[in-house]
């Protein structure tokens, strides 16, 4: 290890041209603030396409050769990234697994530390593992955004918005929206299509729904569908009144794992919405458990008639303004993405000066 010990290098599952959300909250968000803790912080690696498997033979020779003090793996994992660490252990380079999504036992055990996302995910690892793994949520990127209620809806419905990464048909747990509620979904929407490519879309639709679907999927989305933009989706959020995430709660088990994927999701959908002030209803996602307290600073929705019952209190002006007024200053502080950054430099900080000599690894192996 260097005199500072301080020098990090990242190897990414992809590239700051167009980084994946999880690259850009969990690395590029933190360099600043690495960098004022001290620390010297570089991009080691990074795939020209995104992908958690990628080939990095040698990574390690070149890490030793630039001096690097601690590599941290982002989502990375694979039988190549494994050997790399290995070797980066026998020079006495401390190691990181920065994860969001996946549960590796494996990964955890050869590496000195596990940053994860959120205390649900870490509780998925084996019992003897759990010192090792450390939680830094996603943090909130655009604290200054402010949800307008002075907006007039012009028809009296009450705005709604749902913000995925992917681009949904029908609307998880609530379907069709009823009357009184506007809602629109950012997603992986084209930009814009002419009738005669939204008619081709909407049959494609229709013959890839199940049965009992398909005479909804011909009607058309039961909201509006408007495409992602990286600085657009604030906008959007700042003319909404109510912040949706309905999730689709069919199992659907990690790997080898009975817990679904949609039980290890993050925090940040429901504090990117809560930061904006928004009241939001929110399906059981267990990180979200933790954050929403029920009718105070949002709304946990189980059943249809759940969520029914929830957006229809919130049409009330003054307990809607009470809830978003709640949200936001619930995790402003605590998602911020400078808490985060102090809980990530609080691992690095607990690397330097652990690292062993090449050929003593006993110590480094201990769970």
């Amino acid at each position: 290890m260097s005199a500072s010990g301080r020098r990090i290098g990242f190897v990414l599952c992809s590239d700051a041209s167009a980084p994946l959300p999880s690259t850009r909250i969990s690395v590029f968000n933190v360099l600043p603030a690495l960098r004022a803790a001290g620390y010297d912080p570089r991009i080691a690696f990074a795939p020209p396409q995104p992908t958690e498997r990628p080939d990095v033979s040698g990574l390690a020779a070149r890490l030793i050769a630039d001096g690097i003090d601690i590599a941290y793996f982002q989502k990375v994992h694979g039988p190549g990234v494994r050997a790399e660490i290995e070797t980066l252990r026998q020079a006495g380079v401390c190691t990181v697994y920065g994860v969001c999504d996946r549960i590796d036992d494996d990964m955890v055990r050869l590496t000195d530390a596990t940053v994860i996302v959120t205390d649900y995910l870490k509780q998925q690892h084996a019992p003897e593992l759990q010192a090792r793994i450390h939680v830094v949520h996603d943090g909130i990127e655009h604290p200054e955004v402010r949800c307008r209620e002075d907006i007039a809806a012009g028809d009296g419905r009450l705005r709604a918005i749902l913000v995925t990464s992917g681009s949904p048909e029908t609307v998880p747990v609530l379907g069709r929206p009823p009357r009184w509620l506007a809602l629109t979904v950012v997603g992986q929407y084209p930009e814009r299509e002419t009738p005669l490519q939204a008619l081709r879309a909407r049959l494609r639709r229709v013959r890839h729904a199940p049965p009992g679907e398909r005479l909804e999927r011909l009607r058309g989305y039961a909201f509006t569908a408007r495409a992602w933009q990286p600085q657009r989706v604030y906008e959007d959020l700042a003319g909404a009144e109510v912040g949706i995430i309905p999730v689709d709660m069919r199992p659907d088990p990690l790997p080898g794992r009975q817990v679904s994927y949609w039980q290890v999701k993050s925090e940040n959908r429901l504090t990117l919405k809560m930061a904006a002030g928004l009241a939001v209803v929110a399906s059981p996602v267990p990180s979200y458990l933790d954050i929403i307290e029920q009718g105070v600073n949002g709304y946990i929705a189980h059943s249809r008639a759940d969520w029914l019952a929830a957006l229809d209190a919130l049409r009330d002006p003054q307990h809607r303004q009470s809830v978003g007024a709640a949200a936001r200053a619930s995790v402003l502080q605590r998602y911020s993405i400078d808490e985060q950054a102090r809980r990530l430099i609080a691992v690095f900080d607990g690397l330097r000066g652990t690292a062993q000599p090449a050929g003593d690894t006993a110590l480094l192996r201990m769970p």
